[in-house]
C-alpha cells in the first residue's frame, strides 16, 4: 500500500448511460453555481487531500468521484459534493442529507486537537504538517461498511473495488451516475452462487448474505463501547479482528481505533516508525498507546503518506 498506484478510468468511462439516453455519463450534469447550499466544516480542510482514497483504487460506484466533485446517493437522489472555502458545497442539501454527508466527510474527527498532539511527535508531525486538512472518510451505512471490508479481506484494494463495483451495479439502485449501495434486505434474498458469478469467493458469498439477513442487529452498535461492538462483530460469520477493527475506523470514527493487524498498517507504521525494518503485527499493537487518543487519525495520517509521492 506505500506506493503510488497507476491511476485507474475515471467511472464515467466504465458505465453506460444513465436510463432515460440522451446526455452521456462523460458529460455528466451542469456545473454546479456558487448558490448551491454550502456546508461549513471545520478547519483546516482539503477537499482534494479528504476524497484521495476516492481515486487511489478506481471509481467506487457508491460513492463516486465525477468531475472534481463526489456523488452519493441518498434517499434516492443523487447528492453532489464539492470543494468551496470554509466546507462544501451541496446539492441537494435538505432533510436526512446533511447529517450523512457531515458523516461520510469526517466531521466527527477533531483535526486542530490533532495537529496539537502530533507536533510534540516528532516523527508524526511533518506528517500531519505536509497533510495538513485530511479529514478521513466514513461509511455512514454500517452494512455497506461491513460488506466493503468483507470484499477486501486478503486480496488487493484494486480487486475488492472491482468485485464490490459489480455487486453494487447488479443489486444497488442507480440514481444518475452513482448507485445507492444495495439494501440488505435485496442481498439477503440473493443465493451465494449469484455472488459468485460477480467474482465472489464461495465463503465470502455466503458471508455477505449471512450478514444480509443479520443487518437488523447492526444498528444498536453505535451506542456500544468500542470493545463491545468488537465482540458483536466477532460473533458474526466472517467478521473477525481485522474487520471489527475497521468498522470502528471506517465507520463509527472512534477515535481510538487501531487496526494493527493490517498489512498495510503494519507496513506504513514500519515505514515511518521501523527503523529500517518491518515491524510484526504485535510491535504494531503494541505502539497503539503511543498515540492514544488519536489512533485512528494516526493511521489514516501514515497510510495516506505512504501512498503519496
Amino acid at each position: 500500500m506505500l506506493a503510488l498506484r497507476p491511476s485507474l478510468p475515471t467511472a464515467a468511462k466504465l458505465l453506460p448511460e444513465p436510463p432515460g439516453g440522451g446526455d452521456s455519463v462523460q458529460a455528466g450534469p451542469s456545473p454546479p453555481t456558487p448558490s448551491m447550499p454550502v456546508l461549513p466544516l471545520a478547519e483546516p480542510y482539503s477537499f482534494r487531500l479528504s476524497t484521495e482514497p476516492l481515486r487511489a483504487w478506481g471509481p467506487d460506484l457508491a460513492t463516486l468521484w465525477h468531475e472534481d466533485g463526489v456523488l452519493r446517493v441518498v434517499g434516492g437522489r443523487e447528492v453532489r459534493i464539492e470543494e468551496t472555502p470554509g466546507g462544501v458545497r451541496v446539492e441537494p442539501l435538505a432533510g436526512d442529507v446533511e447529517p450523512i454527508v457531515r458523516h461520510l466527510l469526517g466531521a466527527p474527527f477533531d483535526l486542530a486537537a490533532f495537529a496539537a498532539f502530533a507536533a510534540e511527535e516528532p516523527v508524526l508531525a511533518p506528517v500531519v504538517d505536509r497533510l495538513r486538512g485530511l479529514r478521513p472518510l466514513l461509511l455512514p451505512d454500517p452494512f455497506e461498511a461491513l460488506v466493503t471490508s468483507i470484499t477486501a479481506q486478503q486480496v488487493s484494494l484494486f480487486a475488492a473495488t472491482a468485485v464490490r463495483n459489480r455487486l453494487i451495479e447488479r443489486y444497488g439502485e442507480r440514481a444518475g451516475h452513482a448507485f445507492a449501495f444495495p439494501a440488505p434486505e435485496r442481498l439477503a434474498a440473493v443465493e451465494p452462487e449469484e455472488l459468485v458469478a460477480l467474482g465472489f469467493s464461495r465463503r465470502k458469498a455466503e458471508y455477505v448474505v449471512g450478514l444480509a439477513r443479520l443487518s437488523p442487529t447492526l444498528d444498536g452498535l453505535v451506542a456500544l463501547p468500542d470493545e463491545e461492538v468488537k465482540a458483536r462483530l466477532r460473533a458474526i460469520r466472517g467478521l473477525g479482528e481485522w474487520t471489527a477493527d475497521w468498522f470502528l475506523a471506517r465507520h463509527l470514527g472512534r477515535p481510538q481505533a487501531w487496526p494493527a493487524g493490517d498489512l498495510g498498517v503494519r507496513k506504513a507504521v514500519s515505514a515511518f516508525y521501523g527503523g529500517g525494518r518491518e515491524l510484526s503485527t504485535e510491535e504494531v499493537r503494541g505502539m497503539g498507546a503511543r498515540f492514544a487518543p488519536f489512533q485512528n487519525l494516526t493511521v489514516h495520517y501514515l497510510l495516506v503518506a505512504g501512498r503519496l509521492p
